[in-house]
C-alpha cells in the first residue's frame, strides 16, 4: 500500500536533493519545484498541476499521469513511453519538451500550446485530434504516426512526410505547406 496525498500544495522544493515520497498524489499542486533527474517511477499523479517545475531527465517508468496540467515547465529528455498508459491524460502549455519521446503512445486529443517540441519523437504514436497550438516542431520525428484530425495550423518548423503517416482530415495552414513537401527538395516562394 502506497501513501496517499490529497489536495496538497508543494512550492519551491528541490526533489532532486530531498526525493518526493513515493505514492499517489491527487488534486495536488507543484509550483516551482525541481524534479530534474528524479526517479518518479511507480508514482501516481491524478488531477494535479505542475507550474514552473523542472522535470528534465526524470525517470518515468510506470509513472501514472491522469488529467495532468503542465505549464511553464522545463521537461527536457523525458521518455513518456515508459509511463503507465492506463488513464494517461495531460496537457502542456508554455513548456520546453525538447528531446522528449512519445514513441508508440496513444495520446489522442492532447493539447500542446506555446510549447517547444524540438527533436521530439512521435514515431508510431497515435496523435488523433492532437492540437499543436503555436508549437515549435523543429526536428520532431513523425513516422508511421497517426495524425488524423490533428491540428497543425499554428505550428511551425515541422517536416512531415504525408506518405509515411496517416493524415486524414489533419489541419494545416497555407504557411505550413512547405513542411509537408520537404522530402521533394523543391523551393517554394511566398
Amino acid at each position: 500500500m502506497s501513501d496517499l496525498f490529497l489536495d496538497q500544495h508543494f512550492e519551491k522544493i528541490n526533489f532532486t536533493e530531498n526525493p518526493l515520497t513515493k505514492g499517489e498524489y491527487e488534486n495536488c499542486i507543484f509550483k516551482n519545484c525541481d524534479f530534474s533527474n528524479a526517479d518518479l517511477s511507480g508514482f501516481q499523479f491524478t488531477n494535479c498541476r505542475f507550474t514552473g517545475c523542472n522535470l528534465s531527465l526524470s525517470k518515468l517508468k510506470k509513472t501514472a499521469f491522469r488529467d495532468i496540467s503542465f505549464s511553464d515547465c522545463k521537461m527536457l529528455g523525458l521518455h513518456f513511453e515508459h509511463c503507465n498508459d492506463f488513464g494517461l491524460a495531460f496537457r502542456f502549455e508554455n513548456c520546453l519538451l525538447n528531446h522528449a519521446s512519445f514513441y508508440g503512445m496513444k495520446i489522442k486529443k492532447t493539447i500542446f500550446k506555446n510549447t517547444q517540441l524540438q527533436e521530439t519523437d512521435f514515431v508510431d504514436a497515435d496523435l488523433t485530434s492532437v492540437c499543436f497550438d503555436n508549437c515549435d516542431l523543429l526536428g520532431a520525428m513523425f513516422e508511421n504516426t497517426i495524425l488524423e484530425k490533428a491540428d497543425f495550423r499554428t505550428a511551425y518548423n515541422y517536416s512531415i512526410n504525408p506518405e509515411m503517416n496517416r493524415m486524414k482530415q489533419a489541419k494545416f495552414s497555407l504557411q505550413g505547406i512547405p513542411g509537408l513537401l520537404n522530402k521533394y527538395h523543391i523551393e517554394i516562394e511566398q
